[in-house]
């Protein structure tokens, strides 16, 4: 029996979608109606499908009896989470060979790290990369060349991207296909506090780059759980992913094993199969609210309240963030790490990872298991692979090898979920409470008004932010510069907070999956550009961040005046940003997604 709260919140998904999911389904049935992809191509077309291929695997690729399958790569060789994808192409279609397959690259989309630009003009380009990569993956996929998608990519707007893309055809069976994370270097927690002593100027920037070159120091995903760790753990949570495989070592024979078990089993699921399993039937309301559940019962990234509604969106579902805080109340927090504690994927991963994630969420009656997900049922998401004697083999799951890390059903971390919206006459926003001390879940103070992370760079160095404050960064909504994240701001804070100052942080912009022990109220809507009250606050006016009762209020009543943002706004041209204008003028609300697409 489903958690009643648990049914009520899909009930009225489906409620609310039903003119939307409807269009969808009937437009992908549509496509899905048509003759087998190769098939309806001309000799033209199939000549030009086939001209870089050798004579036996051109045999294949035009025997219409045979499966062909499309992989969307975000490989390249600078971000390390999808380096090892460099070597996948190759895997797969060795081993489509095997069966009389075959596999092409229909296309790369763009990969920015967010680690690289963050503090950067690149960062004001990275949410906005979402839907590009989107496009980018419906564009790949028009060759109609393909009975079935593979999807290569992990990290924080790229697998959301890549997944509202093949929406557009999700007429096909399609998997993502996991890389795994680095190996575990310096703790992110030495990382944080080092960060924290840069700013602070007790180390200087040789020795910051020492410790940031120690965390992040080989191929994989980085180790901390933000928004690429999120990605993977909640996509496997909605079936998209075999089992147990979104953190197995890129350098494992079981991470090969598992990419060609992937490429095998999409294969064998085309139209003429009888175990045909288009994307359609697998992204449907249950599996996307078993994804929110497991969001929250994990701690994730706050950017996946937008990414999720999105995502939901592209399949003609509609998602709010009312839905999520509703499931939040009663969603168990499980999992307890890095920012919540000082350990890592790897640790989670060597708990049990998501198969005993899982286990614990259906014991709680918290997941719907009369679903279909792309490689089997609700019972073989439980399963942990292995290697015997170098063959795969599935094995039941034997609950948490490490408490401390992935919590029992019975014995959670919290009773509520990691995220929290936060409502009041600022607007709404997320918060992510995970690991927020309870002395900290209420702040009321003076506001200390920005328009830029930078400007609070400044004033935390002239010493002005030395005392009780509630930080108001401005005009960095997706409307306004394109939403990026402000990571400069949590070593600042956080050294403030360390002085015994209550501080918190009240912004339209983002900041992912790292806000840790600062209370954050991220995501503001409507934001400044777009006439929210937060456009209004100025220094001094007392505001309340109150993560208990869910509000984010001011003691001011602000006139309907228009808002004047273009001076904040006036550096958004150059490094690519002006090639963006017209995403900023079509994005919507970031409760609504932050999309330019729909």
């Amino acid at each position: 029996m489903i958690h009643p709260v648990v049914q009520q919140v899909t009930n009225a998904i489906k409620a609310r979608s039903e003119a939307s999911r409807q269009a969808f389904e009937r437009r992908i049935k549509q496509q899905s109606g048509q003759p087998s992809s190769r098939s309806t191509l001309s000799c033209g077309n199939l000549a030009h499908t086939v001209a870089t291929t050798c004579g036996s695997e051109r045999e294949r690729i035009l025997d219409l009896t045979k499966s062909n399958i499309g992989i969307i790569s975000a490989y390249n060789d600078m971000v390390s989470a999808h380096f090892p994808y460099q070597y996948y192409p190759n895997i797969i279609k060795e081993e489509l060979a095997k069966l009389g397959h075959t596999a092409q690259v229909a296309g790369c989309v763009p990969a920015m790290c967010d680690g690289i630009t963050q503090g950067q003009t690149g960062m004001d380009l990275s949410l906005f990369s979402r839907d590009v990569i989107a496009q980018a993956t419906a564009i790949s996929l028009s060759h109609n060349a393909f009975d079935g998608t593979l999807l290569l990519g992990i990290c924080d707007k790229i697998a959301p991207g890549q997944l509202m893309g093949a929406l557009s055809h999700a007429h096909l069976p399609t998997a993502f296909v996991p890389a795994g994370p680095m190996a575990t270097g310096l703790s992110n927690e030495e990382k944080v506090a080092a960060r924290q002593k840069y700013t602070s100027g007790e180390i200087d920037k040789t020795e910051m780059l020492n410790v940031e070159c120690r965390s992040y120091h080989s191929s994989g995903t980085c180790t901390f759980y933000g928004t690429a760790n999120t990605n993977q753990l909640v996509f496997e949570a909605m079936g998209l992913m075999l089992p147990g495989s979104a953190f197995v070592s890129p350098h494992s024979s079981l991470r090969e094993a598992l990419t060609k078990e992937a490429a095998r089993n999409i294969s064998s699921q085309t139209k003429q199969s009888k175990q045909f399993k288009p994307l359609y039937q697998v992204l449907c309301a249950e599996n996307l609210v078993n994804g929110v559940i497991a969001l929250l019962a994990s701690g994730g990234s706050t950017n996946h309240t937008i990414h999720m509604v999105a995502v939901a969106r592209a399949a003609g579902l509609i998602l709010t963030w009312d839905d999520i805080d509703q499931l939040s109340t009663v969603t168990p927090l499980l999992v307890n790490i890095y920012p919540n504690s000082s350990a890592d994927i790897n640790d989670f991963q060597a708990a049990g990872g998501v198969p005993t994630l899982l286990q614990a969420l259906a014991q709680l009656n918290l997941l719907h298991q009369d679903i279909t997900t792309s490689f089997g049922d609700f019972q073989s998401q439980l399963m942990m692979p292995s290697l015997k004697d170098g063959q795969l083999v599935w094995q039941q799951n034997c609950g948490s090898k490490n408490i401390d890390v992935l919590a029992e059903a019975t014995t959670p971390f919290s009773t509520s979920g990691g995220i929290k919206v936060l409502k009041g006459n600022l607007g709404q926003a997320v918060i992510k409470i995970s690991a927020i001390k309870a002395k900290h879940q209420f702040v009321q103070a003076p506001a200390v008004v920005f328009d830029s992370q930078h400007d609070v760079e400044a004033a935390y160095h002239r010493g002005e932010l030395d005392k009780d404050c509630v930080v108001v960064v401005r005009f960095n909504g997706p409307a306004a510069n394109g939403m990026p994240e402000l990571h400069k701001l949590m070593p600042i804070l956080g050294n403030i907070q360390n002085k015994g100052f209550q501080v918190a942080l009240v912004t339209d912009g983002r900041l992912s999956g790292a806000s840790g022990k600062i209370p954050a109220a991220i995501h503001v809507s409507p934001e400044a550009k777009m006439d929210g009250a937060i456009g209004r606050v100025v220094n001094g006016d007392i505001i309340t961040v109150d993560c208990v009762t869910g509000s984010l209020t001011t003691s001011q009543t602000y006139p309907q005046i228009a808002i004047d943002g273009d001076e904040a706004l006036d550096s958004e041209q150059g490094w690519g940003r002006e090639l963006f204008q017209v995403a900023r003028n079509n994005v919507c609300g970031a409760d609504q997604g932050a999309t330019f697409l729909f």
